[in-house]
């Protein structure tokens, strides 16, 4: 049984006093709404939108800056049972012409009634809108010219009705809504707040995460709303060009929560000067949990070693396995295990030859590790299987497939995407690992396991030895396979980006240290890596590297590592 009916019922119920959002914008400026002023606004951006036509059901796309003013429009939406949902806001991270594609198709799959910019939504973006015959542009108002006079609305808003729509990340149109209803939701955030502990009055959760994904909207926007939790936020783009602040905004708000993708655990300890790690206290945290990729031991423990002496205290370090598919996570490493996610070290031909776990000594040679993502959430289950659907014992690496009461019904006006998804009630994930003593551990992508003479190569692991010299910018490392003709089977091909344009004058110098690293670690011999300048490797709009459309770009400027295409066209 749901406490609530649905999240305006949760937000309605939270104390009127207790600070709900702190906007931190730098250290000079930054604002706060408690919940009471949270409601106030929301009301005023709904009472906007009705004005403008939006009833029950119509979709609404907030396109705006990450900010109070674009949560208070979000839920505003909700409040009159119309359906919203966040899009990326363009910024000079992301590929412009990989943002139009996906703009133009995302709005035009949704048919929204109302799509929402804010006055400084670039005027070269607009055409990329799709606007039909039903949907018009609203600029965002400042609310403090909204005036005071809140309007009754009077809905019923059901428990199973369409609450809002959650798109994956991705670079083109192809992107998929996933459509969620208020008790999907409810359920998911009940069962993570109680795997978590999470205590209303006493907890503050830190973020810089985009609302346009699950990660930020769900755990670190929607979850402390119906928990009635303090937040503070802060723009995913000042958190890439001054990561170090999310060390400074904990210390000052005594933060206790936090969710973060693995590279960060990388990211903030080498872009803050190790002089300055002491500077902060971070004591105040209970648990910074590692979601939304494979969790790597080394990146968990770069950022427990640098941030220790900031008070840190061991085991804080958490996990977790989520999707927008099934409103957020699906695992969540035990909150009262001392040393944090369980480790397991497996010999690594097995891992690699057979899809095999079999243990190992920890460092021995050719042993890789493993940390646990944690165990399923009350009413999920898993299950692991081959690529005949073959169900797999523990040890075994297979897909995951996941089933469970916060689950979504399907993809936005996408059925044919939808039925290859979800067969017999089970969602395909599309991730391979494998389960071990009730722990779920990710090993990475299906679609981008390469097979390199039939031994399995994840290129995750590829990367993350590139990544580890100190020329290659954290995480702009991509390991791709490409087929060769004369062998029969796949070369590794990677391509990273320097930290610094200059260091291409040493590119053979660095390749070959590079080559040697991953031959020393991997016992894999790579055909070509390609040095490339920065922000040459294609982001998504989550900031993270994408596959396939970096894979279409190497192969337009290097047409000459496609030899199986060119003997093709010859032929």
């Amino acid at each position: 049984m749901l406490r609530y009916r649905n999240l305006i019922d949760a937000l309605d119920e939270a104390p009127a006093n207790r600070p709900f959002i702190t906007a931190w914008i730098d250290e000079d400026e930054r604002e706060m709404v408690t919940f009471a002023e949270f409601r106030r606004r929301a009301r005023l951006q709904a009472g906007v939108l009705r004005r403008n036509g939006v009833a029950t059901n119509d979709r609404v796309v907030v396109l705006m800056p990450q900010s109070i003013a674009a949560v208070t429009t979000f839920v505003g939406a909700m409040m009159l049972g119309a359906v919203p949902t966040f899009l990326a806001y363009p910024n000079f991270k992301v590929e412009p012409a990989k943002y139009r594609s996906g703009l133009a198709g995302v709005t035009a799959n949704l048919g929204a009634k109302i799509v929402v910019i804010d006055e400084e939504f670039p005027g070269e973006m607009l055409d990329y809108v799709s606007l039909g015959d039903e949907t018009q542009l609203l600029r965002a108002r400042d609310e403090r010219d909204l005036g005071t006079e809140v309007e009754p609305f009077g809905l019923e808003i059901h428990a199973e009705s369409l609450a809002f729509i959650q798109h994956s990340a991705g670079t083109t149109g192809l992107q998929k809504g996933v459509a969620l209803s208020h008790a999907a939701v409810l359920r998911q955030i009940e069962h993570l707040a109680r795997a978590l502990k999470i205590d209303g009055s006493a907890d503050r959760i830190y973020s810089w995460l985009p609302l346009y994904h699950d990660m930020g909207l769900i755990a670190c926007f929607l979850l402390p709303m119906v928990c009635h939790v303090s937040i503070v936020m802060q723009s995913p783009l000042d958190w890439v060009m001054h990561p170090k602040s999310m060390l400074q905004i904990t210390s000052e708000y005594k933060c206790t929560l936090a969710w973060l993708p693995n590279f960060a655990f990388q990211f903030v300890p080498r872009r803050t000067p190790p002089e300055r790690w002491t500077e902060y206290d971070l004591s105040s945290l209970r648990a910074v949990i590692n979601c939304s990729e494979p969790v790597r031991a080394s990146s968990m423990d770069e950022f427990q070693e640098a941030f220790a002496a900031a008070g840190l205290k061991a085991g804080v370090l958490r996990s977790s396995y989520a999707m927008a598919e099934n409103v957020f996570a699906v695992t969540q490493s035990n909150i009262d295990r001392q040393s944090g996610p369980v480790r397991i070290w497996a010999e690594g031909q097995q891992f690699r030859g057979a899809h095999q776990i079999v243990p190992a000594e920890e460092g021995s040679p050719d042993a890789v590790v493993f940390t646990s993502s944690g165990e399923v959430l009350p009413n999920h289950e898993i299950r692991i299987v081959s690529d005949s659907g073959v169900l797999l014992a523990d040890g075994c690496v297979g897909e995951i497939l996941v089933k469970s009461d916060c689950l979504f019904t399907g993809y936005y006006n996408r059925p044919d995407l939808t039925s290859q998804a979800i067969v017999d009630g089970w969602y395909r994930t599309g991730d391979l690992g494998f389960c071990m003593d009730g722990e779920l551990y990710v090993v990475g992508r299906k679609k981008d396991l390469l097979i390199i003479g039939g031994e399995n190569i994840y290129p995750q692991d590829i990367e993350e030895i590139v990544a580890g010299h100190p020329a290659i910018h954290d995480g702009r490392a991509i390991a791709m396979g490409i087929y060769n003709p004369d062998l029969g089977t796949e070369d590794v091909v990677v391509v990273a980006e320097v930290e610094r344009e200059e260091l291409l004058g040493r590119g053979a110098e660095v390749e070959a240290q590079v080559r040697s690293r991953i031959v020393a670690g991997m016992g894999v011999a790579v055909r070509t890596i390609l040095l490339k300048p920065p922000k040459w490797i294609v982001k998504s709009t989550a900031g993270k590297p994408a596959r396939a459309a970096t894979r279409e770009k190497l192969l337009k400027e290097h047409p000459e590592l496609n030899r199986e295409s060119q003997e093709k066209t010859a032929l």
